[in-house]
């Protein structure tokens, strides 16, 4: 299983449809920092709320994360792509479609900005494809993981948090242009193919 899908701070393995939350990036489990996002970061802001202000007893970029996750997947799922944690640069991550696609976008950065702890850093990406429509092409392909039985195999399959799908299969070459064209130019370049063994439960 390709590296990527090892490791989250709240989440699990991508096998198909099973699909992790929140990316650890800058840590010496990092799975995250070697990607290019979808788009490039576009702006931000620095926590000024009290250590105190928001619950648990993980690290400040953590709590930051979950919180963003949270608010992502119920009140701004309609803009939401995903969140990583930077625990080095004692920042966070937060992937969205731009606010001048969407009002909810401009809230969603005001909330974020609003809680983020003092100190800790948000960065802001604009995308162009929410998690819900990444979560539905996983669970499309899921259904079929032996469509290409022949020419390839495709082991996994999973979200990235910066709006892409990671294809994990056995001929990365082969497999990449037949994918690509099999769900067409938007998703195209979406669609990252990375060779991935059999998949393994340890």
């Amino acid at each position: 299983m390709n590296k990527r899908n090892r490791i989250r701070a709240s989440g699990g393995v991508v096998a198909a449809t099973a699909v992790a939350l929140v990316t650890v990036q800058g840590s010496s489990a990092d799975a995250g920092s070697d990607r290019t996002p979808v788009a490039e970061h576009t702006t931000g802001c620095v926590g000024t709320r009290p250590a105190h202000s928001l619950p648990g007893r993980e690290s400040f970029p953590l709590r930051v994360t979950i919180y963003a996750d949270k608010r992502g997947t119920t009140r701004y799922k309609s803009v939401f792509t995903g969140v990583s944690v930077d625990e080095r640069g004692n920042a966070v991550n937060v992937y969205r479609i731009p606010s001048k696609a969407s009002k909810a976008s401009k809230a969603f950065d005001a909330d974020i900005c609003g809680h983020a702890i003092k100190g800790v850093k948000v960065r802001i990406h604009d995308t162009d494809v929410t998690r819900r429509q990444t979560y539905a092409l996983v669970d499309r392909v899921g259904h079929d993981m032996d469509r290409w039985d022949g020419r390839f195999k495709l082991y996994t399959v999973g979200p990235d948090v910066n709006g892409c799908v990671i294809f994990g299969v056995d001929r990365p070459a082969k497999a990449e242009p037949v994918i690509k064209k099999a769900f067409g130019k938007f998703w195209a370049r979406h669609i990252k193919v990375e060779h991935s063994g059999v998949p393994r439960l340890d």
